[in-house]
């Protein structure tokens, strides 16, 4: 990648609005933690989502007793793509809520649908 070159953000379904509803602090740490992985950096607060390999990544933001996680995917060349913003709601418990996960499936899944239409890449 050539110095300064950001790769684009790729946002599906809601994930956009869906972050413009967190607080202004959480934005801010996923837009910088967007940024990092624009330039191929990896923020400290990311992790691998627990079953999708080591390309789909999740940005866990603490918020006045609130947790925030944006899910995104590295696995394209060209692209970062945003596939999840949610609240955790769950009181008990870290794990990522099974219909969630359904959605970060199926927005991945879009995710490669769209790239290879747009970016001529599978």
């Amino acid at each position: 990648m050539v110095e300064n070159e950001l790769k684009p953000v790729e946002w599906v379904g809601s994930s956009k609005a869906d972050l413009k509803q967190f607080p202004p602090a959480v934005q801010d740490q996923v837009g910088f933690a967007l940024y990092q992985a624009q330039v191929g950096l990896k923020h400290r607060d990311v992790k691998p989502l627990k079953g999708f390999g080591a390309n789909v990544l999740e940005v866990v933001s603490r918020q006045e007793g609130d947790t925030y996680r944006t899910v995104y995917t590295i696995r394209f060349k060209a692209a970062i793509y945003v596939l999840h913003a949610f609240q955790k709601k769950a009181k008990q418990g870290i794990a990522t809520p099974k219909q969630e996960l359904d959605l970060v499936r199926r927005r991945l899944k879009a995710a490669q649908e769209h790239y290879a239409d747009t970016y001529g890449e599978r």
